[in-house]
């Protein structure tokens, strides 16, 4: 009963009346027209878009094209942020909202205050591209892309997306910003690593096609990011601008397959990278404020209908050269239809404003854009229905159903790239060392591993961080030349604005240390919980094993791979050198 009290509450603070039983939302139907594909739905012409179009003032057209920002999680109504980012939605010079990190009643409960007062229904959305979990605590987590292409097997990404859609709606959540299509071909590839299928081309485009289906057969856009393509780049887009050399021979024989094939399979919506592609535009510009990049390559020659949404215009890789006005002006001119997460949306609703009414651009440029965006909150079923159905959350999150289905991936994606002298699995035996390598600072990584390490072999664990200075690799050397087997964990993962995936040198030669100088005949077994490509920076070690996560269900699914209790299964979907042509 509390969480309809809450809903009521919430009503009654906006006064106005509550739906009507026949038109609250449940989760789990979906809208009549998903088996539709992008170019149907986008070249419909449909009488409620046309009508909503004619009434918009020009203020509110370009309001539809700005997604803003907003934690999904409690905030009282006098919330500076809070009150700044609701004026704007009630002057309707915002058209969608994009969850960060919450919960998942206070986001519901935020998407339907939201949705109450805005003039026209908002495009909610967030980036869920390992599950709703990302962004909202209580959601199903699930392993990384590139753990799903380590299965093989694309029925269970087509699974695992209509989890998330099942779990995103039942928070009125609409657009989801995946899946990640880029080709990782660069091993020191920062920022995109295991979020990539892989490098294999036709594996990447089944597993996209099986995603897109997943999500949209239930009623959710899928992203198909980051255009045209972030694998071949060592620099974190969030920190500074990457540059992709590349040429279009080179991009049509790789980074754009696998969004030609999302394009032909019927995705709705691309995201533009934060990268510059110098041999396509001529320049240093960033492809998220390029028309030869946005409009010509991707709407022109791919023929792409549907929406073209920016990557967050917050990242540092935008602002080297550019203002917050230059950033918002250009991305409208280079053809984006979406504005995703400016740092002041009042500010780039005022620069496109103006720009308008000077000539800069025009309003039938603004219209094509409004008019996708409609068509798509129209495909939704937002014209009908706005609002969730708080009663009904507990019935479609972190079901057993889902958290099984995650374990399943994580436990068939585990891959065994080495085992070279046959350890595995690893008796039961006294006097087993755990070394946990880490990569960042002040950082848990690792403690729950070391505590099943510790039932199942009783396993001392040492912590060398990037801070150890000599005294502390001489004890861990020292304490693994008396241990009857040694496993090196090791916790490198994709992390916003990291500048590398890679131990730094001390821990490099602690590693080789152990490899040359410890007895042959004792195990070494050197565990990633985040990138395969750790191993290129260890040739020698005897054995070695993928998770691509520190999920607690992929250090369970390690210790009954240990254990001999599972098979090893995964395969890498990545080579481990630069894949170029």
């Amino acid at each position: 009963m509390q969480i309809r009290y809450i809903l009521v509450a919430v009503l009654l603070q906006f006064h106005i009346p509550a739906l009507a039983p026949s038109h609250s939302v449940h989760a789990e139907e979906t809208p009549a027209n998903t088996t539709a594909t992008a170019q149907e739905i986008f070249n419909r012409k449909d009488t409620w878009v046309e009508k909503q179009l004619k009434k918009m003032t020009l203020s509110e057209k370009i309001g539809q094209m700005l997604i803003a920002h907003s934690p999904a999680k409690f905030q009282s109504a006098d919330n500076n942020a809070y009150q700044k980012l609701s004026d704007l939605i009630k002057e309707g010079k915002v058209g969608g909202v994009m969850f960060l990190k919450g919960n998942t009643y206070d986001a519901a409960v935020l998407a339907n205050r939201f949705q109450l007062i805005a003039p026209r229904p908002l495009l909610i959305s967030a980036d869920m591209e390992k599950g709703l979990a990302m962004r909202i605590e209580g959601a199903t987590e699930f392993a990384p892309n590139m753990a799903l292409s380590a299965t093989g097997n694309p029925e269970l990404a087509y699974r695992m997306a209509g989890v998330i859609a099942r779990e995103a709606k039942a928070l009125g959540i609409h657009q989801s910003y995946a899946p990640n299509v880029d080709l990782n071909i660069n091993p020191l590839n920062p920022v995109i690593n295991t979020r990539s299928y892989g490098d294999n081309i036709p594996l990447v485009i089944a597993m996209t096609e099986a995603f897109i289906d997943g999500l949209q057969s239930k009623g959710m856009i899928a992203t198909a990011k980051h255009f045209p393509g972030h694998g071949d780049v060592t620099v974190d887009s969030h920190v500074n601008l990457p540059v992709l050399q590349a040429d279009k021979k080179r991009l049509d024989n790789l980074e754009l397959k696998p969004f030609k094939a999302a394009i032909e399979h019927g995705v709705m919506s691309v995201m533009i990278g934060h990268l510059a592609v110098p041999e396509i535009t001529g320049n240093m510009a960033p492809a998220t404020l390029s028309w030869r990049i946005v409009t010509k390559l991707l709407r022109k020659e791919l023929d792409f209908e549907g929406l073209i949404v920016t990557d967050a215009l917050n990242m540092k890789a935008l602002y080297q050269s550019y203002t917050i006005e230059d950033i918002s002006l250009r991305a409208v001119e280079a053809g984006n239809d979406l504005l995703l997460f400016s740092p002041d949306p009042a500010i780039t609703h005022y620069t496109i404003l103006n720009a308008v009414r000077s000539g800069k651009l025009s309003e039938k440029q603004i219209d094509k854009s409004v008019r996708r965006i409609l068509l798509a909150k129209r495909w939704l079923g937002l014209d009908q229905n706005r609002l969730v159905n708080l009663n009904g959350i507990p019935h479609q999150i972190s079901l057993q159903s889902h958290r099984k289905l995650a374990e399943t991936i994580a436990n068939r994606s585990i891959t065994v790239v080495k085992d070279d002298k046959q350890v595995l699995p690893l008796k039961k035996q006294d006097n087993v060392l755990h070394i946990i390598l880490e990569d960042k600072r002040h950082s848990l990584s690792g403690e729950t591993f070391s505590k099943k390490m510790r039932q199942a072999y009783h396993a001392k664990t040492i912590r060398i961080g990037t801070d150890a200075n000599s005294l502390d690799y001489r004890n861990a050397f020292d304490t693994a030349e008396r241990a009857s087997a040694v496993i090196v964990s090791t916790y490198v993962e994709v992390l916003s604005g990291a500048k590398s995936l890679e131990l730094n040198s001390r821990q490099q030669d602690f590693v080789n240390e152990l490899i040359r100088d410890l007895p042959s005949r004792r195990p070494l077994i050197m565990i990633s919980f985040g990138t395969p490509y750790l191993v290129n920076q260890f040739p020698g070690i005897p054995a070695y094993i993928c998770t691509y996560s520190s999920s607690e269900l992929s250090e369970n699914a390690t210790i009954r791979l240990l254990q001999g209790e599972i098979t090893p299964e995964g395969k890498l979907p990545v080579s481990l050198t630069a894949n170029l042509p």
